[in-house]
């Protein structure tokens, strides 16, 4: 198949203002749609959520108006002793209502964004689960990593206590404002909300410019997060080449990166919030003088000058809250995008309009004229290839490094689309066939024996659906592995490091090899799965699987030629094109380019012999 991406070249250009606006207000709305997507599924905590906020803020205005009520009364003596206690009494009740009314706003609004935390965790998961192969290949692991913890935080930040802080500096202000107005005086509160107006204008600034900085914040994380990830994953090979120090040096650097990132954040909130100090204090300032005139004047009482000055500090945590809402909003907004990006990839191998349910698979494989060109390249990694492989037959494919042998079986697994008519498998097309019955009856060890940080025994029991010893056991002495795993201490409840890492690489290929024994499909691959054993071993593997597979189509691919001079039919893969194919003899009496290869790895073998008994 010839597939191609073609490079396409950007010329980047102003964009008009008013199409800027209209573009951003589209990208909000984008991410309004993908969250609200998940807040309707808890609009009843989140309706209970703001109900009760409601009642807490229409709770605390009678606050300052009661102490408004028992100063003036004891000023003008119009209040005795129960009266006092009555208007104690009633500020208790406030209280209590207040403590009940927190609780339940938590309990409401901090549960729906954990649970929406959950499920958008979930669901990108599950997502990332459907992608390509090629979407893992061009995206890193600390990147991905960033996005399931830090942005997944940032969101959670946005539709929890950002959604608490915004009714609050919307709805506490207005019924503030308005309970200024209407119990002491409405020029005196005009005086006093002049400098909140400029706190407002100035609030969509910085949210505006935070949402680009915790942006690249988030970028910055992701590299350092990636870096740290594949250092301790290679610290083997770091320490193998004595590099230690350079690996420090390169580590300073993405750490300042995210460091002045960070920093980038935390100027802009040390500017903006000893700014928002300094207007409240002006509000204060002007209160304080303007309201003494007032009451001076007799204009208000000082029971309502007392009121009024406890409004203006209940007007303090609403603009400190509005703030802090335009700050994770903007955060989570940029979190929001992220994700997105993430959902937006679509597989390209998928089951297509024409797929059949055809049952299990017997194990034949045609190949028609096979081309195929890896995604970014310009000329093809395999070319032309045609060859039937029978079920039962053992099939051999050898070649140098980089002449397509993995890419080969990778089409094999539907990893890579192909056009129609190149793969058939029983007789069908390859794209008709359902991706996951088509797995579910392929048996495969790749070239790095991936294996899960877990027992010895789920790792071995990993592609099926029971952890029957039986099984296990009759695969890994098939795979030579039998006697390695009950000679630990643990047995087969061993646990290995990641990837493996505890185990040697010949123990590691092993283990991958019973892996696939144990799924028992009719198609077996295995991608140069013997390289890390001895040839003593190799061979008994070799016997074992042809005892063991009889009937069934095993694909074996490999440098060495002992590892595979016994198949039934043996390919030989030349810059993608299939030069030779035949049995051992064949290919020999051929005298082409698999004798040249035999002669090579023969003198090889010889002089290493020689080199040892020295």
């Amino acid at each position: 198949m010839c597939y191609t991406i073609g490079q396409g070249t950007a010329n980047y250009t102003r964009a008009p203002k008013g199409k800027s606006i209209e573009k951003g207000m589209v990208k909000h709305m984008e991410q309004f749609r993908f969250i609200w997507k998940y807040i309707k599924r808890h609009k009843g905590q989140y309706i209970g959520g703001i109900i009760t906020l409601f009642i807490l803020d229409f709770a605390n205005l009678y606050i300052p108006k009661v102490t408004g009520i028992i100063t003036d009364g004891l000023a003008a003596h119009t209040i005795d002793r129960n009266g006092v206690l009555h208007n104690i009494g009633i500020i208790l009740g406030i209280g209590l209502t207040l403590a009940v009314g927190r609780f339940l706003w938590r309990y409401f609004l901090f549960g729906a964004s954990r649970s929406i935390e959950h499920e958008i965790r979930d669901d990108m998961f599950a997502h990332l689960e459907t992608l390509d192969v090629e979407y893992y290949n061009e995206h890193k692991t600390g990147d991905l990593m960033t996005r399931f913890t830090s942005d997944l935080n940032a969101i959670r930040m946005a539709i929890g206590p950002a959604v608490i802080a915004a009714f609050d500096a919307v709805v506490m202000t207005v019924m503030v404002i308005g309970q200024m107005m209407i119990y002491v005086n409405v020029k005196l509160t005009l005086v006093a909300i002049i400098p909140m107006i400029l706190i407002a204008f100035g609030e969509l600034y910085y949210g505006k410019i935070m949402q680009k900085r915790f942006r690249e914040r988030q970028e910055a994380v992701s590299e350092l997060t990636d870096f740290v990830q594949e250092s301790f994953s290679g610290v083997r090979v770091v320490k193998a080449f004595v590099r230690e120090r350079a690996q420090i040096q390169e580590f300073a650097k993405a750490n300042a990166n995210a460091k002045k990132k960070n920093l980038a954040i935390a100027k802009m909130e040390a500017i903006v919030i000893p700014l928002l100090d300094v207007v409240i204090g002006i509000s204060s300032l002007l209160t304080l003088l303007y309201g003494g005139s007032l009451t001076l004047a007799g204009e208000i009482t000082i029971g309502r000058f007392v009121a009024f000055n406890q409004y203006i500090m209940m007007l303090v945590w609403p603009m400190l809250a509005c703030g802090e809402a335009i700050n994770m909003f903007s955060q989570g907004g940029a979190s929001i995008r992220r994700l997105q990006e993430v959902f937006e990839e679509k597989p390209e191998i998928t089951d297509g309009e024409h797929v059949v349910n055809v049952g299990g698979l017997r194990g034949d494989i045609c190949l028609n004229h096979l081309t195929f060109i890896h995604r970014g390249h310009s000329e093809p990694t395999l070319k032309d290839i045609s060859l039937n492989i029978n079920a039962g037959t053992t099939l051999a494919v050898i070649g140098r490094t980089g002449n397509g042998k993995s890419t080969l079986v990778n089409l094999l697994l539907h990893l890579y689309n192909t056009k129609r008519g190149m793969i058939y498998l029983d007789g069908k097309d390859i794209n008709d066939i359902p991706l996951k019955m088509l797995r579910e009856n392929i048996a495969y060890v790749p070239q790095d024996n991936f294996l899960f940080s877990d027992t010895l025994k789920s790792n071995i029991a990993f592609g099926t659906d029971n952890e029957e010893m039986e099984e296990i056991v009759k695969a890994t002495k098939t795979a030579c592995i039998h006697e390695n795993i009950i000679a630990f201490p643990d047995g087969y409840d061993t646990v290995v490091g990641e990837r493996g890492v505890t185990l040697s690489g010949g123990q590691k290929q092993r283990s991958s090899i019973a892996r696939a024994i144990k799924r028992d499909a009719p198609i077996l691959i295995l991608d140069d799965a013997l390289s890390a054993v001895d040839t003593d071993t190799e061979e008994k593997i070799l016997k074992n699987l042809k005892e063991n597979r009889c009937g069934k189509t095993t694909i074996l691919i490999a440098h060495r030629i002992s590892t595979i001079q016994n198949a039934d039919k043996i390919l030989v893969l030349e810059d993608g094109e299939a030069r030779e194919c035949g049995n051992h003899r064949e290919l020999m009496a051929l005298g082409g380019i698999y004798k040249e290869m035999f002669d090579k790895q023969q003198l090889e073998a010889a002089k290493s012999l020689a080199i040892s008994t020295m």
